[in-house]
This record gives structure tokens, C-alpha cells and sequence, in this order.
């Protein structure tokens, strides 16, 4: 097991009803204006930006909104953020809404702090010195960015899919009621169970250094958003279900999973962005196709760790049966596994690729992960 050091500040407040005191957590850090961003009007038809509004009223709160926030967040849209809050003088930002919304809102606080374009921050040509605090209520579990400190955003124009990390992007307070996520589609719940199980593999599989302990925790993570992903399909109206799905999905990428290992990457992430960046497919729909493709080719270059997923997951032997397994599950509840359920054909493998070979040079693999290789996880996923 490698030293490591574990940070975390985000304060969750985890249940039913926790929204109801928003207003009070933001008055306790002092906050008297904020912007308020979102994605649908779905928050107003369900009558949760009731609540909101009532929360900050209460406490003398001023809140300007910046809606219509989209799923694959652009970066059109952060900007826009960032001139709002500026022209607005808000004090902090307010997400409601899932990972999408979130992470936008990270980018957004972190623009308003930086004289110049925020995308420089994505490409690394600038540091993140400071933010505009940042808080939310979570309306979809999946990418944990409401326990995290990064953001994923797209450049619209060029078609990038990047992120920014810093220790001023952690949310100061994140509320998760799960009760707020049961009128989620059935094609979103799956969505989210793949993309958990995603940041749950990375580095499970990847790793140089993977103690056992963090092995256990990844996979009780796993087996718990399969079964619970089941339980939900049946019973949208389980709570329990509901709260230990959302729970996992903070767990899975709260940076618990990876102390005291290392050596990890995120290809699966890495092919994902430029399909989703290409294309706009929901990220966890892309990952679920991704995966499968990508354990067959790598499995052979960590195969004690594959058998022991096949074990503990499935109670089979080989790495290959493992595999098959996660891969049936995903087509079991209706998650894609194949790129042409995505529309997304052998011709545009071309484009895809050019694409890709720039991700795996942001991301840090492209000595692994040249074309060819790309070419060959992306052909086992046509």
C-alpha cells in the first residue's frame, strides 16, 4: 500500500427533506447573493425551485438564475455563467441539478475568479488560484462530482472534452435526497449505474499499487449499484434502493476508492469524452459500450485482478467469463454495448480516432494508447 494523502472538505448533508435548509447552510458562509443554475424547468414543475426560493428568502438570500444547463455541459454556456455572475456580483454559485449542472457550476466559479478565458484552465495554460464557493443539491447520482473536485466541459467549437481539478473546486456543501432522484427515466438510472461502475474500474483495473482493501471497496460499490439498479427498475419508489445507489455513487469517485494506490488512468473516461464530445451520447451510455470493448483488449496485462473481478462480482473463474458477464448485464437493463446502438458507424472510426489520439495526450496515455490500439478497442466495440 502507497503513502497517500486523503482531502476531502466537502460537508454532505445526506436525506429526505435536507434541501429545505439550504438557505441556512449558505448563511452560514456568510453568503448574501448567488447564482442559481440549473438545467430543465423540471426543478419548477416538481416544485423543488419552490423550496429553493423559500430556503434563500428565509434567510435574506438573493439569487440570480442561470438555466438551461444541458447533459454533456458546453462551454458556451460556462461563459455565459461567468458574465452573469460577474455582471450580477454574486457571492456563490448554486447547483441544482445532477453532474452536468454541477460541473458547470465548478467552471463558472472558477471563471469568474480568472482574468482571461476560462478554457485556458482546461488546457492547462493557466492554475486555478482561487473560486467562487460553490454548493448544490443533487437531483441525479452518477458522477460524484458533488464530493469531488473536478469538472468535465466541452468545447462546442472544437470538440474537446476536458476537465479542471483544484482544491477550490470542491463544493462547500452538497445535499443529496435521494428521494429528489426518484422521477429519474429508466434510461438515465442505467446511464448512471455504468458510469459509476466506470470510476469504479479505472483504477481498480489499471493500478500498479491496488491494496486489497481498496479492491473490497470497489467491489462492494459495484454489487451494490447492480443489485440496487435492479431493485429500482422494479420499484422506482424504493427509497432505501434509491439512497444506497446514491450513496455508491459519492463513494465511487469521493477519491476514497484510491488511497494508498497508484499508477491508475482513465482510459475508458478517455475514449468516452470523444465519443460524447463527436457525438452527444450520454456519457454513462457511451461508457457501458466502452468498457466491455476495452476490458478485452487489457485484461490480458492484469489477469489476477480480471479473475478476481469475474470471482467476486460473478462468482465465475476466468477473466474472460467476468467480461461477458458485465457486459450481459449491461445489455440486461438496457444499457448500450455496441457503438451502432449509438449510430455510430465504421466510417466515422476516422474522425473518431484523430479525435481520441488528442485525448490521450491530455489525458497522459498516448504512449499506450496509440492509434492503433484505439483502433482496435473501438473495432471490438462496432
Amino acid at each position: 500500500m502507497d503513502n497517500f494523502t486523503f482531502f476531502n472538505p466537502t460537508k454532505v448533508e445526506f436525506g429526505k427533506n435536507k434541501e429545505q435548509a439550504i438557505g441556512q447552510y449558505l448563511a452560514e458562509h456568510g453568503i448574501k447573493k448567488v447564482l442559481l443554475t440549473y438545467g430543465s424547468e423540471r426543478i419548477k414543475r416538481d416544485g423543488l425551485y419552490a423550496v429553493v426560493s423559500k430556503s434563500l428568502g428565509d434567510k435574506g438570500i438573493q439569487f440570480v438564475e442561470c438555466g438551461g444547463i444541458v447533459s454533456n455541459p458546453v462551454l458556451s454556456k460556462v461563459r455565459e455563467g461567468i458574465a452573469l455572475a460577474r455582471s450580477q456580483q454574486v457571492e456563490a454559485v448554486l447547483s441544482v441539478g445532477g453532474g452536468s449542472v454541477l460541473d458547470s457550476s465548478k467552471a463558472i466559479a472558477t471563471g469568474v475568479r480568472y482574468d482571461g478565458d476560462v478554457w485556458d484552465l482546461f488546457l492547462g495554460k493557466a492554475r486555478i488560484e482561487g473560486a467562487l464557493p460553490v454548493f448544490d443539491i443533487l437531483t441525479l447520482a452518477a458522477t460524484g462530482s458533488e464530493m469531488n473536485s473536478g469538472a468535465v466541459v466541452t468545447n462546442e467549437a472544437t470538440r474537446e472534452k476536458f476537465a479542471i481539478q483544484s482544491v477550490h473546486t470542491f463544493p462547500k456543501v452538497s445535499i443529496v435526497n435521494p428521494a429528489l432522484m426518484r422521477t429519474i427515466s429508466r434510461d438515465y438510472l442505467v446511464y448512471s449505474a455504468a458510469d459509476i461502475i466506470a470510476h469504479s474500474i479505472e483504477g481498480y483495473f489499471t493500478a500498479t499499487v491496488q491494496p486489497k482493501i481498496q479492491s473490497r471497496l470497489v467491489e462492494s460499490v459495484i454489487t451494490t449499484v447492480m443489485e440496487t439498479t435492479e431493485t429500482l427498475l422494479a420499484d422506482p419508489n424504493d427509497y432505501n434502493a434509491r439512497a444506497e445507489f446514491a450513496w455508491a455513487a459519492t463513494l465511487a469517485l469521493n477519491g476514497i476508492i484510491y488511497a494508498g494506490t497508484s499508477g491508475f488512468g482513465y482510459p475508458n473516461h478517455m475514449i468516452e469524452h470523444s465519443l460524447s464530445a463527436l457525438f452527444n451520447v450520454p456519457h454513462g451510455a457511451g461508457l457501458s459500450v466502452v468498457m466491455p470493448a476495452w476490458m478485452k483488449w487489457y485484461h490480458s496485462r492484469n489477469l489476477p485482478q480480471f479473475e478476481r473481478f469475474a470471482q467476486q462480482i460473478f462468482g465465475l473463474k476466468t477473466a474472460e467469463e467476468g467480461i461477458a458477464a458485465l457486459e450481459q448485464w449491461f445489455d440486461k437493463i438496457g444499457t448500450p454495448t455496441r457503438l451502432s446502438q449509438l449510430g455510430i458507424t465504421a466510417t466515422e472510426l476516422p474522425a473518431t480516432l484523430d479525435n481520441l489520439q488528442g485525448n490521450a495526450q491530455w489525458f497522459g496515455l498516448a504512449e499506450t494508447y496509440t492509434r492503433d490500439v484505439l483502433a482496435d478497442i473501438l473495432k471490438r466495440a462496432l
